[in-house]
């Protein structure tokens, strides 16, 4: 019989396991729905599914994933599509509160336009009135390594977009409208971000996926360097008290666990086992209440499983009293993202 493709369904379902803490409310503030991304459709019915694998997921927040833009009119104004779609999307999900709720949408929105502010203006409003009362920020992620061709995921951003005099304008433009930035990038670029973060101290931003530590192409094989000085980045980036943390989004396949090549997916044991320092030093640096769990989700699927990966977290904070967990699993999204 023929083994199933990593990430598939029937590779997911080689592996069951008992869920933990069944009646934990969670909000999952990460999760992208699209069409033929990495081959496959994920869209309401397969995000169903996940979430309603065993935990107790009650609403969810909409990351912008470059889906559904509009194919014509000005070029600002596009990712619109995106927002507009996933509206009708939340208001199916809403005929039955018995399932997960989209509660949010962080769009896209290109924040260099902050040299042209009545355009910038123009999107952020174009994008609020789309959003149905959803848009809670702007993701404008400044993800870009200088060897694109190693990578699965390999960002599109210019050379050191966080430093552009544009780009800041068009952040502080943002924040003066209450709403949150959402982000990626990679390892080597966290120093830029904290530049960042220290230069706009108004704005309200949040740091997905850790700063996506790399393990693939030239970073492969150096897992424990590029750990220590990702170690120390973090240590000075929790200074910045704007800064909140989104912990998850480590089993894509460009940070190198190789989970994503094997023939079982990976437990929520061996997660806890090749990730948890991960995710301690950053909740020893900023706090629970400065850091929520995210899925990442259908990315992190091509990897490992939505119950396993949310039973991963539980274990690696079941020694956390029951204020601690309610912050990261719930309250944290609740509170940055006005849920």
């Amino acid at each position: 019989m023929q083994t199933p493709a990593p990430g598939s369904a029937a590779w997911h379902a080689l592996l069951q396991e008992e869920i933990i803490e069944p009646e934990r409310a969670i909000i999952d503030p990460h999760h992208h729905l699209w069409r033929n991304g990495f081959g496959f459709d994920y869209m309401a019915d397969e995000f169903l599914a996940d979430t309603a694998s065993g935990h107790k997921i009650l609403k969810s927040v909409y990351i912008e994933a470059r889906a559904f833009y509009l194919q014509d009119g000005p070029e600002h104004l596009r990712p619109t599509g995106e927002t507009s779609a996933i509206v009708k999307i939340a208001e199916q999900l809403a005929d039955d509160p018995e399932q997960v709720q989209i509660a949010g949408i962080v769009a896209h929105a290109d924040l260099r336009l902050g040299d042209q502010p009545e355009l910038l203006d123009q999107t952020l409003q174009e994008q609020l009135r789309c959003s149905n009362g959803l848009l809670r920020g702007i993701r404008h992620a400044g993800a870009r390594d200088p060897r694109p061709e190693d990578l699965l995921i390999t960002g599109r951003a210019p050379a050191y977009l966080y430093g552009r005099e544009d780009f800041r304008s068009g952040l502080r433009q943002l924040a003066e409208q209450g709403l949150s930035y959402d982000t990626w990038h990679f390892h080597h670029q966290n120093e830029d971000f904290i530049e960042l973060a220290q230069a706009v101290p108004e704005a309200t931003i949040v740091l997905d996926h850790f700063g996506t530590p790399l393990g693939v192409g030239i970073y492969a094989g150096r897992r424990d360097e590029i750990y220590q000085k990702w170690r120390m980045d973090i240590t000075e980036l929790a200074k910045c008290p704007n800064v909140i943390m989104k912990l998850g989004g480590l089993a894509m396949p460009d940070n190198g666990f190789g989970w994503d090549k094997r023939a079982m997916p990976p437990s929520s044991d061996e997660i806890v086992q090749a990730q948890k320092r991960y995710y301690m030093h950053v909740l020893e640096q900023f706090g629970p209440q400065r850091c929520m769990f995210e899925s990442n989700f259908p990315v992190d699927r091509l990897s490992v499983s939505y119950h396993v990966i949310w039973n991963a977290f539980k274990k690696m904070t079941a020694d956390f009293n029951e204020a601690e967990k309610h912050a990261l699993f719930y309250g944290t999204a609740e509170r940055i993202y006005r849920l």
